[in-house]
Parts: structure tokens; C-alpha cells; sequence
């Protein structure tokens, strides 16, 4: 499979057009609003958690921070569910970081999956979920519970790209507070690491709230509503001049949220992206 990538600023950073080149031994197009999809790679961290690449059998783009629509055919129905994208528009395949609900409708068929498998894709890759570079906020303080996190590496992915080809938006700083269970549940931790010692413009702390699970784990210890007020403070990350991104579990969403709104940070000053609802919200209509 071929393609030829055309970058775009668009609001919410680079948008890259992925033109398809058509090669005689590709998958053929399936319906208007779906693609035929193929894994091309797996990474397992953990016995409910892994990371997954796919390769649509024809032109997508998206801005960083957006989600796709995975669907599996089961017993003569798709089951579909909306995925925050890991990879870069920089880049020519898709990459999640997906968690299995073992009582779920698709995550337990997603599981399944390995090299080769196929899958469906709706065409549409959709989501507000982008970052903020029209409102002047120089400050971008980005809270991840887990598979949360998915959204903000395609962020720092993107951003790295423009960074080292000179085109990274002026004066703006990233923030980023990871918390998880036990470290191996911290899924790109080494990457973001990485980039955090080599670029001025990110900040990357990760956090285990099950420290007692993981006694080999030297980093920093408890929830985000834990660390929220502390970071916050050391960062300066002050209402009038940050956007903050709330990402991962519902709990801990409106918590954090709570807390930013009683440090004076207007509704409108903060994005959310639910990826759980406990079951007493179930019904309830999640962002987009």
C-alpha cells in the first residue's frame, strides 16, 4: 500500500492527507461509509491491555486528538465503538491503545485480532478532542487515566514531527500527569520519556496508585486528584492562561475537573473525553 502525505494547518494543528495510491494485491473498497482494515502489528502490556496498529484499505486524514470508529462482525452484526487515535496524521497507519472490557461487546472480538486479521474502519475519523491553538493559551495541561493517554501522543508525536522540521507553534508547553494502577499499565511511558529529556516543551510525570503491586516502581505515587493541585502549582499552570485536557475515567474527569473549577478555570477552558461510564451514568451521551 502507497501513499502520498500532504500537511495541512488546520485548527487543532497539522492535518495530514493520506491519498491513497491503489496497488494491484489491496484489499478491494467495501461501502461507502466503511473500510476493510488489516492488523499489521500488536503489542500486548498486560493480559487486558495492548496496543494495536491497523492499515485502512484506502485515504483517511485527521487532526491529532481525533477518534475512528473499529468495528468487528459478529454473528451476522457489527459491533462498533469509537477509539482515540495514538498515531500521528504524519503517519500512513492507525494506532490504538485499547483496554478489554471482558463483559464488553467488542473489546473482547478486538482481543482477539492478530497480524493479518481484518476489521472495519468507518470511513468518517471524527472529534473535538484537538489541541487548543486558536485561543492564545500558551499552557496545555493534559490528564490521562491509562488508554487515556492515546489522544496526547498523538499530540506530542505530532508536535515532535513540526519540532524538528522548524515548525512548531510558537511559545506553547505541554504538561502531561499519567496515572495508572501499576506502571506497566503506563503504555508509552518510555516513548514520552524520551521526548520530555530531548524537547523544552514537554513535561511528562507518570503516577501508580498501586504502589504496594508494583515494588519496584521509584516514580511518583497516587491518583491525579492526589497530584493535581501540587503539578498545577509547580507548572504555573493558572487559569488564564492554560487549556486543560481531561481524558480516561469518568471518576476521575469530574474530579479533576471539580478541582480545576474551584482554582478559577471556566467551563469553556476545559476538554473532556470520557472513555468509561460507571454504570449509574450508563444512557447518559458521551462528548464527541
Amino acid at each position: 500500500m502507497q501513499f502520498i502525505r500532504i500537511s495541512t494547518f488546520v485548527s487543532g494543528g497539522f492535518r495530514v492527507d493520506n491519498l491513497y495510491l491503489p496497488q494491484a494485491k489491496d484489499m478491494s473498497t467495501s461501502t461507502d461509509n466503511f473500510y476493510r482494515a488489516r492488523v499489521v502489528d500488536r503489542a500486548d502490556l498486560a493480559a487486558d491491555l495492548w496496543t494495536v496498529r491497523i492499515a485502512p484499505e484506502g485515504p483517511f486524514s485527521f487532526v491529532a486528538g481525533q477518534y475512528a470508529t473499529l468495528g468487528v462482525e459478529n454473528l451476522g452484526k457489527r459491533v462498533e465503538r469509537a477509539y482515540s487515535i495514538v498515531s500521528s496524521p504524519y503517519e500512513p497507519e492507525l494506532e490504538f491503545f485499547i483496554e478489554l472490557v471482558s463483559d464488553g461487546e467488542l473489546t473482547p472480538l478486538l482481543h482477539q485480532l492478530r497480524h493479518g486479521n481484518e476489521l472495519t474502519m468507518r470511513r468518517a475519523i471524527k472529534g473535538r478532542f484537538t489541541l487548543d491553538l486558536q485561543s492564545g493559551r500558551k499552557r496545555h495541561l493534559m490528564l490521562a487515566t491509562v488508554t487515556g493517554v492515546a489522544p496526547y501522543v498523538s499530540f506530542v508525536r505530532t508536535l515532535y514531527r513540526d519540532w524538528k522540521a522548524g515548525q512548531f507553534p510558537a511559545d506553547i508547553e505541554l504538561f502531561l500527569l499519567h496515572a495508572a494502577s501499576r506502571s506497566w499499565e503506563l503504555g508509552y511511558r518510555e516513548e514520552l520519556q524520551k521526548i520530555a529529556s530531548e524537547v523544552p516543551w514537554l513535561q511528562y510525570v507518570p503516577t501508580v496508585s498501586r504502589p504496594w503491586e508494583d515494588p519496584a516502581w521509584q516514580g511518583e505515587t497516587g491518583r491525579i486528584e492526589d497530584l493535581l493541585r501540587k503539578y498545577a502549582d509547580m507548572w504555573e499552570c493558572e487559569p488564564g492562561e492554560t487549556t486543560a485536557y481531561l481524558c480516561g475515567h469518568a471518576l476521575m474527569i469530574e474530579s479533576a475537573a471539580g478541582i480545576l473549577k474551584r482554582r478559577g478555570f471556566p467551563k469553556d477552558t476545559m476538554l473532556q473525553e470520557l472513555y468509561w461510564v460507571p454504570p449509574k451514568q450508563q444512557g447518559k451521551a458521551l462528548p464527541s
